[in-house]
């Protein structure tokens, strides 16, 4: 029967690591439910980079400060993906998941009333603590709703969420803060947290805790065997990601030769394929986890290579693009199915270990990024990140531990 992790293959960690029970039939309700919970919570961290400017100006601040209010979110998520696992380690994991719910809401309110700068930063903590502890918990709660062999496909759907987001978020908020103004875009948000949690409170069954998670239950984990070196290779990808990422609009413009009027559409391609991604990641993790961990960087690699020293023309490089979006849209369900697996009986200790990697390569890449770019332009960003990318592919296929679920024992 299933219960156990069972390591296979070069590079891999030995013995079995017993996991918690799971479920013997699918609360793919309670699955969707997440998936929404996880939208709602992107779309308002991505809010204000539409609304930057109209934001600055009522709050009479400088565009640059109200840009703080994305920085704020992203290290208070750092922190909670962090602390939730021991900090609520007593309770329902129903009732945690709808207190983050609770957070969105009450930020995206208050957001859009506040009326000093400093209402808003702390409003937009409000968010990040939400953002953090929801995205550390999102694996290991889909290990409690779905028999293990659905875990991957269950884990692609919830983080759907992210990439519909990464879809509409920007262009939606725009509109909205066009139309009705930045406040009225907020309570929108603040709407759709609402529904939300009505469904969360309908879908999400009891979930009794079973977690014995402290702070030092972090460093434990990252240094269970071969834990930390996929914690490196994770951040290897996200850190070559991010870089390109950063510059994908002068990319555009000045390789690929896309006009300001097709601009937004080759962006608005690149969400598309990277919601396609993580969709076929679910499937494709069910025939291979090493598989999925491996080949989304390096599929990213050639893409950035590609646009840097091929002349591929439009066609060819708007290709390229798509391709590097299809990859990534996998690469946050592969990692979040890795950790989970590893670490079975610690999963959202595991998951807020994840969270703080990405968080830091965000930054980590974006700042390697503006070095690369005003050291060579576009072009070398690319040709060096995609360099890193493939290196990383080469550690995760030769190095990193992928377990899977044993069906003896």
């Amino acid at each position: 029967m299933r219960g156990t992790v069972t390591d296979t293959g070069p590079g891999e960690s030995s013995g079995a690591v017993p996991a918690p029970p799971e479920p013997v039939r699918s609360s793919w309700a309670a699955v969707f439910s997440l998936a929404v919970g996880v939208f709602g919570l992107l779309t308002a961290e991505y809010l204000p980079a539409s609304l930057l400017t109209p934001m600055a100006s009522d709050l009479g601040v400088s565009e640059a400060m109200a840009g703080q209010a994305v920085t704020v979110t992203a290290v208070a998520a750092m922190l909670s993906g962090l602390l939730t696992a021991s900090l609520t380690r007593k309770l329902d994991r129903r009732f945690v998941l709808l207190g983050f719910t609770a957070l969105l809401i009450v930020s995206n309110l208050l957001v859009a009333t506040a009326t000093t700068m400093t209402v808003l930063m702390l409003m937009r903590i409000l968010l990040g603590i939400a953002l953090g502890g929801f995205w550390s918990m999102a694996a290991a709660v889909a290990m409690r709703l779905v028999p293990a062999a659905l875990v991957p496909r269950a884990v692609s759907v919830i983080f759907s969420g992210i990439a519909v987001a990464t879809i509409v978020a920007v262009p939606l908020g725009s509109y909205l803060g066009d139309l009705a103004g930045w406040r009225s875009t907020f309570l929108a948000a603040a709407g759709l947290g609402v529904l939300t949690l009505v469904f969360q409170f309908f879908a999400l069954p009891t979930m009794k805790p079973r977690n014995t998670a402290r702070l030092g239950t972090l460093w434990e984990v990252l240094r269970r065997p071969g834990f930390g070196l996929g914690i490196a290779g994770m951040l290897l990808v996200h850190i070559g990601h991010y870089a390109l990422f950063t510059y994908i609009r002068p990319a555009l413009e000045s390789v690929v030769q896309v006009d300001t009027g097709k601009l937004t559409l080759v962006l608005f391609v690149f969400g598309v394929a990277n919601f396609a991604g993580t969709l076929a990641a679910g499937r494709l993790l069910e025939y291979s986890l090493r598989l999925t961990l491996a080949l989304t960087p390096a599929l990213m690699g050639l893409a950035a290579l590609g646009v840097a020293l091929f002349p591929a023309g439009q066609i060819g490089y708007v290709a390229l693009v798509i391709l590097w979006g299809l990859a990534f849209g996998g690469v946050s369900v592969a990692w979040s199915n890795w950790a989970t697996r590893m670490v079975p009986d610690q999963a959202e200790s595991a998951g807020g270990l994840v969270v703080v990697g990405v968080q830091s390569a965000i930054a980590g890449g974006a700042a390697a990024g503006g070095v690369l770019f005003g050291v060579g332009g576009v072009l070398t960003v690319f040709t060096v990140s995609g360099a890193v990318l493939l290196a990383s592919a080469l550690l995760i296929a030769w190095r990193v531990a992928a377990p899977r679920r044993g069906v003896g024992g």
